[in-house]
């Protein structure tokens, strides 16, 4: 063999000793690389949270007041002669049709006898003051009751200023009563006062009931729940899921990694009206996606994550 042959062939043993070590060297540090990858993976916490569909739905916004309810039209009763009231045939409460007999004057006076003078029921309705006893004395001007006209019922609230720019006429109402737990009574908004008392900064607004309820009285407390405006077909999350992250409005969104394991998308979000702790979202999400409710203080973008149900 020539020795241009021998340093030929001694050229190719190095070679492919070299290409060996390489590679051997190559696996190490892929091998190596894998274990420290598997390793940080398995340090780093894997945090717990319950998540919550974004759906469509429609929100209705409402004010909530304490209200009175009140007759809208009263009619003061007063005799037609001066004497000594001797006869009541009604009393608080009581409904009267008009032209029944409600009251006797006697107008005698001392060495004189008159016939009894009648007070009869100018309106049809119900008896809401009756400040006068049997033996009282009454002049013409003398107020015997007050009623109520029928089918005049009426609630009245007081708004306070900061709301009014949300009130005007046909809004619907729903009204309780203490008198009747668990009942509602739809009413309707017709009146607002043009002015703001200047004092309790508080404008006054009427509502009429939908059904005439004989129920009902003047005089009840009601608490209203006034529908402001509605929001059909809006995208909306629990506001839970809204956290604050250096000035702007997140949520933490539910996603999968190619490996299969759950980790979660920092994703900002456009959020609109907030009725009973239901977000609109207007920009950032889709419904059908699933959001963080529970466990995301300590989130980050790309964390991983361990599902275990929805918010309880």
């Amino acid at each position: 063999m020539s020795i241009g042959m021998k340093k030929t062939t001694i050229a190719i043993v190095i070679i492919m000793v070299t290409v060996s070590v390489l590679n051997v060297v190559f696996h190490t540090v892929m091998e190596n690389k894998k274990t420290a990858h598997e390793a940080l993976l398995m340090s780093s916490p894997i945090f717990t949270v319950r998540i919550e569909e974004a759906e469509i739905r429609t929100l209705e916004a409402y004010l909530e007041v304490n209200a009175n309810i009140i007759s809208g039209n009263q009619v003061a009763v007063l005799p037609d002669a001066n004497g000594r009231l001797v006869s009541m045939q009604v009393s608080l409460g009581s409904v009267v049709q008009k032209g029944s007999i409600i009251a006797e004057v006697d107008p005698s006076r001392p060495g004189t006898v008159y016939s009894l003078s009648t007070v009869y029921a100018p309106v049809s309705g119900m008896v809401v003051s009756s400040p006068l006893s049997v033996g009282s004395t009454v002049s013409t001007g003398t107020v015997l009751m007050t009623i109520a006209v029928a089918d005049t019922i009426e609630i009245e609230a007081l708004i306070p200023e900061r709301e009014v720019g949300q009130l005007r006429t046909g809004l619907k109402a729903e009204i309780r009563l203490e008198a009747f737990p668990g009942e509602i009574f739809p009413a309707t908004l017709t009146r607002v006062s043009p002015v703001v008392d200047p004092i309790s900064r508080t404008k006054k607004i009427t509502m009429r009931f939908d059904n005439n309820d004989t129920r009902i009285n003047s005089g009840m407390f009601a608490r209203v729940k006034l529908n402001t405006r509605t929001y059909e077909n809006v995208v909306s999350i629990p506001q839970e899921a809204l956290v604050e992250h250096r000035g702007r409005t997140v949520v933490y969104v539910l996603g999968t990694a190619a490996e299969g394991t759950s980790h979660v998308e920092m994703r900002d979000v456009i959020a609109g009206v907030n009725v009973d702790r239901e977000v609109e979202i207007k920009n950032g999400l889709e419904p059908g996606e699933s959001v963080v409710v529970q466990g995301q203080q300590l989130l980050t973008d790309g964390a991983p994550v361990r599902v275990i149900g929805r918010k309880i």
